[in-house]
């Protein structure tokens, strides 16, 4: 099973809602959703997925973002409700990051009528082990997500169903610096989960850990497509406009970056053929722009797919 672990941005959430629409996610992917705000792409997210009968983790401690802080504002009372509306009616699982608040998070959540035993939890800080141990006795949670290291495995994998969790993405500082390595190896968790002892395997997609409030004009513009290698290996390929001298032009940057895209698609033997790499060939064909915010949830949109299919069994490269 996939958790893929995504910040709850407003074009993350429309690409885990729109699959959910559309009928290209998985019962086999179960998306967590760390929120970031209180916004209402993160509302119509959870009330659409609990429209299509998706069940989401949804991260009830977020260590990033303001969400908890706009929660308690009065100026968002409204939101707030419609918020824990959907927490009262969706199929929700929640999930909490290991911190040393986590036995008061577990007594808040009991308050919801949440058992510990429905509770996942995110353990990435070998200091946090311990916080867990005191939080549940002899109590397990539903899963817990781990690093794939041995200090974690030897505390905590036998303690209750663990999720293989690893950031993936190969980041630079730069996008300009993807041009000397355009395809590179970005996993083989989907391969061998299973034989380490993991029930499932979680990652950030393309998106990455490092976690930023506000964005920036890049010099470079860089499309990430994940994709399925012959030997099975989930591969990364970057594909980088030209013009990189200054901030201008995003538009020609893009359009740079996206015919290399579909011209090395197109020679491809097996094309892509998700719903993210149709719609990104559709902005090709018409010439558009759409905002790299787009771009990025058209590229997860793909990248969920992608493993949608392999884990139906059906690669479809």
């Amino acid at each position: 099973m996939y958790f893929p672990y995504l910040r709850g941005r407003q074009f993350e959430l429309i690409a885990v809602r729109e699959l959910a629409e559309l009928g290209l996610l998985s019962r086999r992917i179960l998306p967590i959703i760390e929120p970031v705000r209180l916004s209402a792409a993160l509302l119509k997210t959870l009330e659409t997925c609990r429209e299509q009968d998706y069940i989401l983790g949804l991260v009830r401690n977020p260590q990033v973002g303001s969400m908890i802080k706009e929660l308690a504002d009065p100026k968002n009372e409204q939101e707030g409700e419609r918020f824990r509306e959907a927490l009262r009616q969706g199929a929700i699982m929640p999930v909490l990051c290991a911190e040393p608040e986590l036995t008061e998070q577990l007594k808040w959540l009991a308050q919801e009528g949440i058992g510990q035993e429905s509770v996942a939890v995110v353990c990435v800080a070998v200091d946090a082990i311990g916080e867990i141990d005191q939080a549940f006795g002899a109590e397990k949670p539903r899963f817990v997500f781990i690093p794939d290291e041995s200090l974690f495995r030897r505390r905590l994998q036998r303690s209750a169903d663990s999720v293989m969790f690893m950031d993936r993405f190969p980041k630079r500082s730069r996008n300009v610096d993807y041009l000397t390595t355009q395809d590179e190896h970005f996993s083989l968790d989907h391969l061998y989960y299973k034989e380490e002892g993991y029930v499932g395997f979680s990652d950030y997609s393309i998106a990455g850990s490092e976690y930023s409030e506000s964005g920036f004009a890049p010099y470079a513009i860089a499309i990430h497509i994940v994709y399925l290698a012959d030997d099975q290996s989930l591969r990364v390929r970057h594909f980088v406009s030209d013009t990189n001298d200054d901030i201008r032009d995003p538009a020609g940057k893009f359009s740079e970056a996206l015919e290399k895209l579909v011209q090395w698609n197109a020679g491809r033997t097996a094309k892509l053929d998700t719903y993210g790499i149709r719609m990104l060939e559709e902005l090709y064909n018409s010439r558009s722009y759409p905002g790299l915010g787009t771009v990025k949830k058209l590229c997860i949109m793909h990248h969920l797919e992608t493993m949608s299919r392999f884990l139906e069994g059906d690669d479809a490269r």
